[in-house]
């Protein structure tokens, strides 16, 4: 585990001890099931609950042996129980416990990864209602394109990180199955009533079918989810950092008292959040990628999945935990400058209104081709004179031909781009 990026949270669930403690939970409730089968005595149920426990320790020095978790993890639990210890494991394989443990914690962690979106999105609809009309200059290739509203970017964000949630929410569900059906998956040395009372008391699903593991597509998809969720939380930081540049300065990642940007360079104010964003985003899909090519398995199973598996999945989790926590507070404390972006927009000259009149030369009878030719005539003109579109259009004499003074005035009137602001942010439930 990343444990730089580890919130005392996600710490919790992928420690040493809770993996122990959910793969114990698994053994205990199959003797419970067994034992209501008749297959367990009841009193050595009643030992096996009072005193199966395990010490971690002890688990490292029988693996050294061993070299074998489960059997080590098992061979511990019986030390403590005594002679009831036989029936422990009885019917299992290592897969049954680590696969049913494993969803436990899974579910567990996309339970927190849950929480920390909906507080991302709580963000992004506070700032996007804020700053609902604020006009700024959309781009397209890094170039001014037409006024849009810094409003609409963060609705934009808030849309996208819906749409994350509902898949997490799948996620979750696709991974919440548990497995109980011995070596090959076929019930052979255990009866299907146990996977179904593991998996109720778990919280789970018993899986419809399996050979000795749970399938791994489901594991895939939650590393995927995870890496789409990553390259969302990438593409507002990357928007972040744009705008952060020097030249841009329309907002700005909140710059504590104390903090430093440069060791050599006192006036550096960087967006160090939002790169480190984008430079995690890259981690988490890498795991992705490790979890598509643990789909396909040799026969029944190998374990050419089992060792990464031990890495990506805590990992990809808690570095989505963090990422999500950080983007939530830097959108919660962006400083916004509405004044620069107005600079910026009228950088432009008047270039961003060039649509509107291509349009009103269409509708008035003219061929795109030839419109198009008379609008960026004048474009070029302004962009060659250092001179403002209008000036230039208000000289164009074939353009003056077609149109009056009224209506190349509408043309640059600001208010038409943004007539439609309302109608968005109600379309995506702001």
């Amino acid at each position: 585990m990343i444990k730089r990026y580890t919130t005392p949270k996600m710490k919790e669930i992928w420690s040493t001890h809770n993996r122990f403690k959910k793969m114990l939970d698994v053994e205990i409730l199959a003797s419970e099931a067994q034992s209501k089968l008749g297959l367990i005595p009841q009193k050595d149920l009643a030992v096996i609950k009072k005193k199966a426990k395990f010490d971690i320790k002890r688990i490292e020095k029988i693996e050294k042996k061993t070299k074998h978790d489960v059997v080590a993890f098992v061979t511990n639990l019986a030390e403590n129980v005594g002679s009831s210890g036989k029936y422990i494991h009885l019917g299992l394989t290592s897969s049954d416990v680590i696969d049913t443990a494993a969803a436990v914690l899974m579910k567990d962690a996309c339970d927190v990864l849950i929480s920390d979106l909906n507080k991302l999105i709580r963000a992004t609809r506070e700032k996007a209602r804020k700053y609902k009309n604020t006009v700024c200059v959309g781009r397209s290739h890094g170039m001014h394109a037409e006024p849009t509203t810094f409003g609409l970017k963060l609705a934009l964000f808030y849309d996208e990180a819906g749409r994350n949630l509902d898949r997490l929410k799948y996620a979750k569900s696709s991974i919440s199955y548990a497995k109980i059906s011995g070596s090959v998956g076929t019930y052979a040395n255990i009866s299907p009533a146990v996977e179904k009372y593991v998996a109720s008391k778990m919280g789970l699903k018993a899986a419809r079918i399996s050979n000795q593991i749970i399938q791994r597509d489901r594991h895939a998809y939650l590393l995927s989810t995870l890496a789409v969720l990553a390259g969302s939380l990438e593409k507002m930081a990357l928007e972040i950092r744009g705008l952060q540049r020097t030249e841009v300065g329309e907002v700005e990642e909140f710059f504590s008292k104390g903090q430093t940007g440069s060791s050599s360079m006192p006036h550096k104010r960087n967006p160090v959040r939002s790169e480190r964003i984008c430079g995690l985003a890259r981690l988490v899909r890498s795991y992705a990628l490790c979890s598509l090519e643990n789909i396909a398995l040799w026969h029944e199973r190998d374990i050419s999945h089992s060792s990464n598996e031990r890495i990506i999945i805590s990992d990809a989790t808690t570095i989505v935990d963090f990422m999500l926590i950080e983007m939530s507070d830097l959108i919660e404390t962006l400083v916004v400058y509405p004044q620069k972006m107005k600079a910026n927009l009228e950088m432009s000259v008047g270039l961003i209104f060039s649509q509107k009149l291509l349009s009103k030369l269409i509708r008035k009878g003219l061929s795109r081709e030839k419109a198009y030719s008379l609008v960026q005539g004048s474009a070029m003109a302004s962009g060659r004179k250092k001179s403002g579109f209008k000036e230039e259009v208000d000289k164009n004499e074939k353009i003056a031909a077609i149109l009056g003074k009224k209506e190349i005035e509408e043309c640059f009137e600001l208010k038409s781009y943004l007539r439609n602001v309302n109608y968005i942010f109600k379309k995506v439930g702001l």
